[in-house]
């Protein structure tokens, strides 16, 4: 089961995790990342993104780390619109028989959603608005995923 889903409203990350494996029994790894939006100097983030092609590409990384490990399953939840701290952004959840494979995968969609997904993020500060750059630090992470 791949599951992507690309909204604005909140999750569950219990709920997603306990839907990925419920009734298996041949599953022995779950292994989660849940992203917030960081306080701070941060009054709110905003993320845009383009409907259809957004949810193609996400599918894409998906489709890969279950080329590249032995999966049972992935969800991948990600918001868009106004968030405050505090607030999730994004899930990611991947289940497999061994915890090696689940923590890699895991570690793998996050650095690629990270460099990858076509989300455009805006911070608001007391000082004003920005626009987020790409991280030197997220381009490296991704890099030891390069085949």
């Amino acid at each position: 089961m791949i599951d992507v889903r690309v909204q604005a409203d909140d999750f569950d990350p219990g709920a997603e995790i306990e839907r990925l494996h419920a009734g298996r029994g041949d599953i022995g790894a779950v292994a989660s990342f849940t992203g917030l939006v960081r306080g701070g100097d941060i009054v709110a983030m905003t993320l845009e993104h383009y409907p259809g092609m957004t949810e193609r590409q996400l599918r894409a990384i998906a489709d890969d780390a279950a080329t590249r490990w032995p999966l049972d399953g992935i969800v991948i939840v990600h918001r868009h619109g106004r968030l405050l701290p505090g607030e999730r952004i994004v899930l990611v959840a991947v289940a497999s028989s061994h915890r090696a494979a689940a923590f890699e995968a895991c570690a793998f969609l996050m650095d690629w959603l990270k460099t990858q997904a076509p989300f455009w993020k805006r911070e608001e500060s007391d000082e004003g608005d920005r626009w987020v750059e790409a991280k030197v630090s997220d381009d490296a992470a991704a890099a030891r995923w390069q085949r």
